[in-house]
């Protein structure tokens, strides 16, 4: 299955009628492996400061998540794992795996459990297919 496919088909699928806004799988390098197609542009830079804070969690929570200009409130996820952000009615989740960073961002109504469910669902499987 292409990256593309795991986009489009898993995380873009619909739950209780709700979808995410935009979605990208991108590898820990800042490479996008595949995108929805009104994903941010993001910054080299923002993809640095996410993997440091998987490293050292905690190093966003002063500053901020920023992706794609977008200022995120990092709230409460699973320190090396999971990074979860809010802004106004919507926010982001991002799950690491081994080789990749799985990015969701949802808007209103889509709840923000919906959101974690999505991610990290795709995350954990591919954790478990070694990728």
């Amino acid at each position: 299955m292409s990256w593309q496919a795991y986009v489009d088909d898993h995380l873009l699928c619909e739950i209780d009628g709700n979808r995410l806004s935009a979605a990208a799988i991108i590898g820990q390098d800042g490479s996008v492996w595949a995108q929805s197609e009104n994903f941010p542009q993001f910054k080299p830079e923002e993809i640095a400061a996410i993997n440091k804070d998987f490293e050292e969690p905690g190093t966003l929570a002063p500053t901020g998540l920023f992706l794609g200009g977008t200022k995120y409130m990092v709230i409460q996820g699973e320190p090396g794992a999971v990074i979860r952000g809010k802004k106004g009615s919507g926010g982001v989740t991002i799950k690491k795996t081994n080789q990749a960073l799985i990015i969701g961002i949802y808007e209103e109504p889509m709840a923000p459990g919906q959101c974690n469910m999505i991610v990290e669902r795709l995350g954990d499987y591919l954790v478990e297919q070694g990728l």
